[in-house]
């Protein structure tokens, strides 16, 4: 620090200021209070206990008493849920030229309430993709081990979730779910994709799921998968727009795919092979895969002829 450091404070000061009306989007006049993450991290922490009691929280409570301890889960989780998703409601409020006072009065605890009437609706997605994370991996010895410590279910736990909020039109806090759940997992699933039931991600990480992608039911992905737009130079033009692929029924996609374009399918049954990289519709039925490469090893003892070895490998 500069000997006048308060000189040069007032500096900076200065040269900041003039910044933040030279970047004036980033540096917005009002926004209100926003969503808490840290109380938006305690909301998932709290509803996981819901979504799987015994296993998260408190456990080894007798089943005579469990009505009392998930009453008092939800009316905690309900005043803070309505909390946040009210200050989400008002940012999307103040950043409207017109609202209407009424249209937000007790919103926030109506759509609370909403969410978690769905609960239970989640609970039968997740325990489905519990059965398809315990059935697809021979390396997972229970059910238990999975709830306890697989990251796919984690991050489809957050993503059902979150996903209940952004169909009930909730601003930001989907967004803030899903990217906590990447964070933690390296799996990033958006918010409003549509995906059916005993749904598995195998390993996880680097896994990307669009904004529009729609998967249905039995559906195993691997590590590395995106199921991506085909282009998004469009910006904020392409808003709404279906722009990640469809993936139908009981699909195998292997390690490190790329699936993209909205008006990809990939049919019923189908296997994509590692490594593939699809921006058109694969068939029902149909089995892909990358052409295999020859793998040339080169002895590294120095000899008068270079002897080399071709190794062919399969998917």
């Amino acid at each position: 620090m500069p000997k006048n450091y308060q000189n040069s404070i007032e500096q900076l000061v200065n040269k900041l200021t003039i910044s933040y009306k030279k970047e004036e989007y980033i540096a917005p006049k009002y926004l209100g209070t926003l969503p808490n993450k840290d109380v938006l991290v305690e909301i998932i922490n709290m509803l996981m206990q819901i979504l799987f009691p015994g296993y998260l929280g408190r456990k080894n409570y007798f089943y005579s008493i469990i009505n009392y301890h998930v009453g008092d889960l939800l009316i905690e989780i309900y005043e803070k849920l309505s909390e946040q998703i009210d200050f989400a409601l008002n940012y999307e409020k103040n950043q409207k030229d017109s609202f209407d006072d009424e249209e937000f009065e007790n919103k926030g605890k109506k759509i609370a309430f909403e969410f978690l009437d769905r609960l239970p609706k989640i609970r039968e997605y997740l325990a489905t993709d519990v059965q398809a994370a315990f059935e697809g991996d021979p390396a997972i010895s229970s059910k238990d081990e999975v709830i306890f410590s697989n990251p796919g279910i984690f991050a489809t736990s957050v993503y059902r979730m979150a996903h209940e909020l952004y169909n009930l039109k909730v601003p930001l806090i989907p967004r803030i779910l899903s990217e906590y759940a990447h964070n933690v997992t390296g799996i990033d699933i958006n918010a409003g994709a549509k995906i059916g039931k005993y749904f598995f991600i195998d390993h996880g990480t680097g896994v990307v799921i669009g904004e529009t992608t729609i998967i249905g039911n039995n559906v195993k992905i691997y590590q590395g998968v995106t199921l991506g737009a085909l282009s998004t130079r469009g910006g904020q033009s392409l808003r709404g727009v279906k722009r990640h692929p469809t993936i139908e029924d009981n699909v195998t996609i292997y390690s490190g795919v790329s699936i993209l374009g909205g008006d990809t399918i990939i049919g019923n049954s189908a296997v994509i092979g590692s490594n593939a990289f699809i921006t058109k519709s694969v068939p029902t039925g149909t089995k892909v895969s990358v052409k295999n490469p020859e793998l040339l090893f080169k002895d590294g003892e120095p000899k008068d002829e270079k002897q080399e070895f071709v190794l062919d490998w399969v998917i």
